[in-house]
């Protein structure tokens, strides 16, 4: 009997009266879309590190295909939760996918949980967000999306600052011994101007 298995293969040996009889190899099939998504997160600076109740020898080929930052293999259910908190603990700011009802526990803990859609119903509660099209490139979507967001959030405090910061001192009169004043009907129209960019500024991330 031939029983060598790949690297990335899990294998359950099947007995009969305590011989063995037959083996069952087992493994997931990764998804196109994970090479991407993992290399995206790469590019913008996110570690991606693997997190499995299986056993080293497949844990190390499926990161080591997928070009992940690093595995933690064969963690039992509330292991998955202390690993969280020890990254946690060394200042990572950690976000978690998951599928299962044993990965519940790290969801909660993370400090963004993602579950796939297609997982359990415990998982999807958990998290705070779910993978509807359970596609990892939509993580790479959520990140992106939320940098994006952030940014625009900078520019429209700086937009609405700048004005605050200028044009009202300037018509409270607080420059006019310089023969610098800003007329009341002046002010209205840059507050104006200025709601008008953040509005302009803000619809540009939907066109993004």
């Amino acid at each position: 009997m031939d029983t060598e298995s790949k690297n990335n293969e899990t294998v359950v040996y099947i007995l009969v009266n305590d011989e063995v009889a037959g083996f069952i190899a087992l493994a997931d099939k990764i998804r196109i879309e994970s090479y991407e998504a993992i290399r995206t997160l790469q590019e913008i600076g996110i570690k991606s590190i693997l997190l499995t109740g299986d056993n080293s020898r497949v844990a190390k080929s499926v990161s080591e295909e997928l070009k992940m930052d690093g595995f933690f293999a064969e963690v039992l259910p509330h292991q998955k939760l202390e690993k969280i908190k020890e990254l946690q603990s060394k200042g990572e700011f950690v976000a978690m996918t998951g599928d299962g009802v044993n990965d519940a526990p790290a969801l909660a803990q993370a400090d963004i949980g993602i579950a796939v859609g297609s997982g359990s119903d415990i998982a999807a509660e958990t998290a705070g967000i779910i993978l509807v099209n359970s596609n990892p490139m939509d993580i790479v979507s959520l990140i992106k999306f939320g940098k994006a967001t952030y940014r625009k959030m900078i520019q429209n405090i700086v937009w609405a600052t700048g004005y605050n910061v200028v044009a009202i001192p300037l018509a409270a009169g607080l420059m006019y011994k310089w023969g610098i004043l800003l007329s009341p009907a002046t002010g209205a129209i840059l507050m104006t101007v200025s709601t008008v960019v953040v509005a302009i500024n803000a619809k540009s991330l939907r066109i993004k």
